[in-house]
């Protein structure tokens, strides 16, 4: 048995259009999963580079928005990979960003797996989650209140419900990527004074690429990791240890 091996898995991978959670679901594939690319926005790009793959709309500025999903069908996996951020200084960050952020990072993140869970443990467990988690969890930010406040309640929630689901068959675990390559960070890389500056605290030298998150991901959701409850893996080239 390959222990790395996700056949005859299914997942569900949030937020698949694009980035972070376009690799995830490739990797997912690559691994042997069938895979459920969600999104507010068409994951056909994604669903092409899979060999056995669907798109699902799921727009978590409704937090409920997966609470019937998995009534219906049988998941095995789920990464909550969906996530939007706000930027202003703290005296003048808005009601509405705050809620908007924490609707999507925070609230769905919590009843998705709420949800998830509950029909993994009426079928008797065997089951698998994986957050995405920052740097954020444990950093502070600047310019960005209600992501930092997000993220640092995805690391306390998958602590959480590893301590309630690790004996019944659930796995619960988080990713914190660090800078990763992707079009959201496309605006850091261009600015040369920036990337200098985080290329210099990066140990590795370099930024991640979307892929370095989504193997990781493959890791936690396979049975290679199956001791492994509630924790926060750094995908960071070393950033967090400089």
């Amino acid at each position: 048995m390959n222990a790395f091996s996700l056949e005859g898995k299914t997942a569900l991978v949030t937020g698949a259009n694009t980035g972070i959670g376009q690799a995830i679901a490739v990797a997912m594939g690559r691994a042997g999963a069938s895979v459920i690319c969600g999104g507010r926005r068409s994951c056909a790009e994604t669903v092409s580079q899979i060999s056995d793959a669907r798109e699902m709309v799921l727009d978590f500025a409704d937090p409920m928005a997966a609470r019937d999903v998995f009534a219906d069908e049988r998941i095995d996996i789920l990464v909550n990979n969906a996530g939007i951020i706000r930027r202003s200084d703290a005296v003048d960050f808005s009601e509405a960003d705050w809620d908007d952020v924490i609707d999507v990072n925070l609230k769905a993140v919590f009843f998705t797996s709420q949800a998830f869970g509950r029909a993994v443990l009426a079928r008797g467990g065997a089951g698998s989650i994986v957050n995405i988690a920052s740097l954020l969890s444990v950093q502070g930010g600047i310019r960005v209140a209600s992501y930092t406040a997000s993220k640092h309640g995805v690391a306390g929630i998958t602590k959480l419900l590893a301590n309630e689901w690790a004996a019944k068959g659930v796995n619960v675990n988080a990713i914190a990527p660090g800078y990763i390559a992707t079009n959201n960070t496309e605006a850091l890389r261009n600015d040369e004074a920036r990337n200098r500056a985080i290329l210099e605290r990066i140990p590795a030298g370099r930024w991640g690429e979307a892929d370095d998150i989504g193997e990781a991901a493959v890791f936690l959701a396979s049975p290679a990791a199956k001791y492994i409850h509630g924790a926060v893996l750094n995908v960071d080239g070393g950033w967090l240890a400089r």
